[in-house]
């Protein structure tokens, strides 16, 4: 006899956990499946930043701005911790402060809790900020960061006390609603969400064959934990992370900015480097990223590209320690023109993946979207 539940989720990474929550909240009855015996992509192997100030103004950023509550209503349920310490954007050359500066005047009316400050200002909200040569940054109040690696592995524990099924170390084979394979067992289900990151081939392929999806790689590091207690403060960013989030293209500045980095950075734009700088639950200062494309990725790291991390994080970033404690590379999904992606490969079935390196920030808001558009 098949087991039953009234909705399926299929991979525990972030974006499945936050389904599994709000449907469980809901008062469904929910299991989860994940192939592996833990989560091991991308879901732990990030910066833990929910980074609203990232998002595009309108729908997108109030979608993370909305994830943000749903996070911090479910790490105090879990009783799991965090830093809602905020975020700097720091600026140490004039076309920097020039795009921080216009931010801080139209951000706020778009949505953005953020201000400017001028060097003093800066330095005395963090301890961390190189002070030489720095003009200013963009003070934001509402990122927060988790330990992507205590949430992925803790957070499973309150699922349960919701009520959430969760089968580890159990693929899905198929689905055919209401029947759901997995290599443990068949369940029957009402629906099914299939959360399954860069997976494009064990579930619906043709579906991500005709997705337009494609794949990033990006490689990070994390140091030793901070001695004595040192603690961060605000998620540090700088100048070369205006170019990369879209928030920022409100800005008429910033081309100008952009084609300095072009033609004095090259090799920064070459491996879609900027830096940033968050602060995991043992102290240690999580450091990164990269950022390559395409489906056939290379599962060898490039030490160049750390070395180029290091030395960009260097040029703002002062620790006590700088020992390189972990290296590692992680690969998530993204479309070219979505901020996301879902499809309905069959009725009651639906596929909601490739935040695009936003999992953390959206994962809670898409998944509040996903069950309005199932149970109204």
């Amino acid at each position: 006899m098949a087991n039953r539940a009234e909705v399926a989720i299929v991979g525990a990474g972030i974006l499945g956990l936050a389904h599994a929550y709000v449907l469980a909240r809901k008062g469904k009855r929910v299991v989860l499946f994940e192939r592996g015996r833990r989560a091991s992509g991308a879901s732990i192997r990030n910066f833990g930043m929910v980074w609203p100030i990232g998002q595009p103004s309108g729908e997108m950023h109030q979608m993370a701005l909305r994830s943000r509550e749903i996070w911090l209503e479910a790490l105090r349920a879990a009783s799991l911790s965090y830093r809602p310490t905020g975020s700097l954007h720091v600026a140490y050359q004039t076309d920097e402060a020039d795009v921080l500066r216009e931010f801080a005047e139209i951000g706020p009316p778009a949505g953005y809790a953020c201000e400017w400050l001028n060097s003093t200002q800066t330095l005395n909200h963090s301890r961390a900020v190189q002070e030489n040569s720095l003009l200013g940054a963009v003070r934001s109040h509402t990122e927060i960061t988790v330990d992507p690696r205590e949430v992925a592995a803790d957070f499973v524990g309150y699922l349960r006390e919701l009520g959430v099924e969760c089968c580890y170390g159990s693929p899905v084979q198929k689905i055919e609603l209401p029947r759901v394979e997995t290599s443990l067992g068949v369940w029957e289900v009402d629906a099914a969400i299939v959360c399954a990151g860069d997976d494009f081939q064990t579930l619906y392929p043709e579906v991500f064959a005709a997705s337009g999806l494609t794949k990033c790689k990006l490689q990070m590091m994390r140091t030793v934990p901070q001695p004595d207690g040192w603690q961060l403060g605000p998620a540090l960013a700088a100048g070369l992370t205006l170019r990369f989030y879209k928030a920022f293209s409100i800005c008429t500045t910033l081309p100008r900015l952009k084609a300095r980095v072009a033609a004095e950075k090259s090799e920064y734009d070459h491996w879609g480097i900027h830096v940033l700088a968050s602060q995991t639950a043992d102290g240690a200062i999580t450091l990164g990223d990269s950022h390559e494309y395409g489906l056939d990725l290379s599962v060898f790291d490039r030490s160049e590209v750390d070395d180029l991390i290091l030395h960009e994080a260097q040029t703002f970033l002062k620790l006590p320690s700088w020992r390189i404690a972990e290296r590692w590379h992680g690969v998530y999904a993204l479309h070219p023109e979505r901020p996301f992606f879902e499809a309905e490969p069959a009725p009651g079935v639906r596929i909601v993946t490739a935040p695009g390196g936003s999992g953390m920030t959206l994962s809670f808001g898409l998944a509040e979207r996903t069950a309005g558009l199932f149970y109204a």
